[in-house]
């Protein structure tokens, strides 16, 4: 298992798509960067170190600085190929991986200003776990990033400024991995509590996607199609608190953030960040904050 900090974006050095039509042996090397390999057809056999995989359409697969690996059989093979640099990318152990990845699905999304350098479970703010190996066995996701790895590569073939975007959409793509990685994890081990913990995140994307708008119970009840309160109950166990109070947490922490880097009015702030009603705004954001949003810009201004 890997793991990187994902406020620092990946240096990209070279990435490329290769189709060998005729069986392929690859070579033997050791590069001082991250190599990643993503099939989209055939196979390819490659030891690293003392292990071998055997790499099929679907796999990711990343290979590790300093360490030489080499082909082991002959095979066709299309893949897509990102040599990067990451100074902040680790190995690490993880003994029991259904407990993580309970936590790390449903770790509650608080500014990671406001987070310890490193938790109780030992993991950053900014950290993202992901795996070495992983296969994407799910056609849509497949598709998805083939997608994701042409934009990456049409990027990356454009100006030379563009690797710059190249190198996020990887970052995107990693922590793409992690989430798909933790949830196959959780629904192989852990069925029955996996899919509450599941809806639970689908339900965090879903506000963090749509804070700006009227959120009710009936919209999620419907949305999700599962008894409100009862997911309103997994949601709490999950994330520490109601779906009520989580909404205002996004909200409140978007209002923050505008009202410091923005000359957005107090009223406009309050209807792009889903609280229209100037009065209900100001009493919500005095309630997580402790001071009115007024006193709040009042207060940033005097530190400034």
């Amino acid at each position: 298992m890997l793991a990187i900090n994902v406020e620092i974006v990946p240096r990209v050095k070279i990435m490329g798509f290769i189709a060998y039509k005729s069986p392929w042996l690859h070579f033997k090397r050791k590069v001082n960067e991250y190599v990643l390999y993503f099939i989209r057809s055939g196979e390819l056999h490659i030891r690293e170190e003392d292990r071998r995989y055997a790499l099929r359409k679907g796999d990711l697969f990343i290979l590790e600085p300093n360490m030489e690996h080499e082909g082991t059989e002959k095979h066709t093979c299309d893949y897509y190929y990102i040599h990067y640099e990451h100074p902040a990318t680790r190995t690490v152990q993880i003994d029991d991986m259904l407990a993580t990845a309970r936590y790390l699905i449903a770790r509650h999304e608080q500014p990671p200003v406001d987070q310890p350098e490193r938790d109780a479970n030992g993991i950053g703010p900014y950290d993202c776990y992901f795996p070495k190996y992983h296969t994407i066995a799910d056609k849509t996701r497949f598709q998805q990033t083939v997608h994701a790895m042409n934009e990456m590569l049409q990027l990356y073939k454009r100006k030379h400024y563009n690797r710059s975007l190249a190198a996020l959409r990887l970052t995107g793509l990693l922590i793409d991995l992690s989430r798909d990685h933790f949830t196959d994890e959780l629904q192989k081990s852990d069925r029955f509590h996996s899919k509450a913990i599941v809806k639970v995140n689908a339900v965090i994307d879903y506000i963090h996607q749509n804070y700006q708008s009227k959120i009710t119970g009936d919209d999620i009840e419907r949305l999700f199609e599962t008894n409100f309160d009862y997911l309103n109950r997994a949601f709490k166990k999950a994330t520490g608190q109601p779906i009520g109070r989580y909404i205002n947490t996004v909200r409140i922490r978007q209002a923050k953030e505008l009202i410091e880097t923005t000359p957005l009015g107090i009223g406009e702030i309050g209807y792009l960040t889903g609280l229209s009603d100037p009065y209900h705004f100001s009493k919500v954001f005095k309630k997580y904050v402790g001071v009115s949003p007024t006193q709040y810009y009042k207060n940033r201004n005097e530190i400034d």
